[in-house]
């Protein structure tokens, strides 16, 4: 092959993000965090950005931050604007899910292409220090006494915390529609509420409590994980059947190739094999939940339809 004809070739399947990953220039990615800065979307989609710059599959990362609406404003620029894209990301995850069933928004992601799941959180549930109840079976003991005098707090209406409060009132046989849950806009507010014992428990990502669990200032008492977290009993074990995990993952841009879909989950996973992503998840308290293909767009689908029913019965929708 004449060497013209092999630059052109070369440059052909460049474009159409077809190269293997050693044979291309490494990308200028650019990362869509449909949240504000400091939660949990956010610390994904840095430490995803460092990741792929470390396994030397980004040249840079650039991070846009839109916050609002669980997600879906963040979705909604992220349709309009990466389309067809093969360097876009868009970090997302459970509480995106529940935002769309919820609020109904105008985008939706069907419109945007699936490429892998990263992660599981598991929710930790917390009682403020001086708080009159001890244990979960305390917590369950007043729920069915009484359910709207238990004030659940946590994340954004549709949060995972959200759906595992109306899960547990499900199991432990109180209507789920009658559950009292204060949704905060963010950790801070619901930091704040919870030690200030304006809610009767509270439910978050166990990395967000966690220097307030270690300081005596929140008692855990309960995890939606199969296993103990840090030796906090699971829902399970206290006779609750409920599990719920607050999965993260990233999409890419509207109408992008096969190819270059194929290109981009390519590079996210060389990202999940480096050291710093090894670091970022044991910082963080993150299980390592990693899928991708044709498996992760059905499981987005199930998890939906899942979501769906659980939030019809509780009144969330």
């Amino acid at each position: 092959m004449r060497r013209d004809t092999f630059l052109k070739s070369m440059a052909a399947l460049a474009a159409a993000g077809a190269l293997p990953l050693s044979a291309r220039a490494a990308a200028a990615v650019k990362m869509m965090i449909p949240a504000n800065p400091g939660g949990g979307w956010d610390t994904t989609g840095r430490a995803l950005g460092k990741a792929l710059q470390d396994a030397k599959v980004a040249d840079s990362v650039t991070y846009d931050n839109k916050g609002g609406a669980a997600g879906a404003l963040g979705l909604a620029q992220f349709v309009n604007s990466a389309k067809g894209d093969p360097n876009a990301l868009m970090v997302m995850g459970a509480v995106m899910l529940g935002g769309i069933i919820t609020g109904k928004p105008p985008v939706n992601l069907s419109q945007v292409t699936p490429i892998a799941r990263l992660t599981s959180e598991y929710n930790v549930f917390v009682l403020p220090s001086n708080s009159p109840f001890k244990t979960m079976a305390d917590v369950v003991a007043q729920l069915k006494k009484d359910p709207g005098s238990v004030k659940w707090g946590g994340g954004s209406r549709g949060s995972t915390e959200h759906i595992a409060a109306a899960m547990i009132a499900q199991k432990v046989g109180v209507d789920p529609s009658k559950i009292n849950y204060v949704a905060f806009r963010g950790g801070g507010e619901a930091t704040a509420a919870i030690l200030g014992g304006n809610v009767t428990v509270g439910g978050s990502g166990f990395s967000e409590f966690a220097e307030y669990i270690k300081s005596g200032k929140m008692k855990p008492i309960a995890v939606t994980s199969a296993k103990r977290l840090n030796n906090v009993p699971t829902l399970k074990e206290q006779g609750i059947d409920v599990e719920i995990g607050n999965w993260r993952g990233v999409y890419g841009g509207p109408g992008i190739t096969d190819a270059q879909k194929k290109a981009l989950t390519d590079m996210v996973l060389a990202a999940m094999k480096t050291k710093s992503w090894q670091e970022s998840l044991e910082k963080n308290d993150w299980t390592p939940a990693v899928m991708s293909g044709a498996e992760f767009a059905k499981f987005v689908d199930d998890e939906f339809a899942s979501l769906r029913a659980t939030m019809v019965k509780s009144g969330m929708v």
